[in-house]
Parts: structure tokens; C-alpha cells; sequence
């Protein structure tokens, strides 16, 4: 294999329109634009959107709120969940493999809903501050 005798597969490259050669070509004389008008004038374009006027259909939709990326990626543990892990140091990772939390959480917390009967340590979890004195109360510790 040489250099000069590299071709391109057929078809990869799609040849570009010559305008403006003549009647013998389909884009010749007006070059594919029509007759007068905004378009078919040099430089002669709207910006996206434009409607001739009227109101816009993105201005004229009500616009409705956003995704927070904060409630996509944390995630709500409720005190009682905590009692069926086997798990003594409890930390994402073991609540991810408990499906307790969905696997793309990145944060999550405790919140005091339910009672707490065993002790356990937490690690790397927000806790509530009802939560911690009831995990502190059933003789676990929070470490943070």
C-alpha cells in the first residue's frame, strides 16, 4: 500500500453543491433560493424561532420548572430501615446493597421516623438531630 493510492470508501464523502453555474446546472442563476424575498437575499436571515412577528412558540408555552440535580442524587433513610441490616457499621454502600437507596445516590440522611433497636454505627451519613439522639439513645454512634 502506497500513500497516493488511498481512496476514501464510496460514499463518505459527499460532494459539495456548486452554485451559480449556469443554466445547465439546477442550481444555477438563483442557486436553489427563488425569486426575491428575505432568503434569498445575502445575509438576509432571521434568528431561530422566528415566526414574522407573531409570538414565538417558546415564548408563547408557559414555562414549568426545572430537575434539582440535588434531589436526583440524595436520597431520605428512615430510622426504622435500619433495624433489618445485618450490618453493624452502616454506610452508603451498605444501604445501596440493601436497596434501601437507588445505586446513583451520591448523599444521604437519616431522618427520625420510626424506633431504632439496635446499635449501630453510623458512618458518612447526614443524620437529623432527632435521629442521632435515638441512635445514640439505643447505644450506637454517628461518626461523620
Amino acid at each position: 500500500m502506497f500513500l497516493n493510492t488511498i481512496r476514501s470508501s464510496e460514499g463518505a464523502r459527499k460532494k459539495s453543491k456548486r452554485v451559480g453555474r449556469g443554466i445547465g446546472c439546477t442550481l444555477g442563476k438563483t442557486c436553489g433560493r427563488g425569486h426575491k424575498g428575505q432568503k434569498a437575499r445575502s445575509g438576509g436571515f432571521h434568528k431561530v424561532g422566528f415566526e414574522g412577528g407573531q409570538m414565538p412558540l417558546q415564548r408563547r408555552l408557559p414555562k414549568i420548572g426545572f430537575t434539582s440535580l440535588i434531589s436526583k442524587y440524595s436520597a431520605e433513610v428512615r430510622l426504622n430501615e435500619l433495624n433489618n441490616l445485618a450490618a453493624e457499621v452502616i454506610d452508603l454502600k451498605v444501604l445501596v446493597a440493601a436497596n434501601i437507596v437507588p445505586v446513583f445516590t451520591k448523599k444521604a440522611k437519616i431522618i427520625k421516623s420510626g424506633e431504632l433497636t439496635k446499635p449501630v454505627v453510623v458512618r458518612g451519613i447526614n443524620v437529623t438531630g432527632g435521629a442521632r439522639k435515638s441512635i445514640e439513645a439505643a447505644g450506637g454512634k454517628v461518626e461523620v
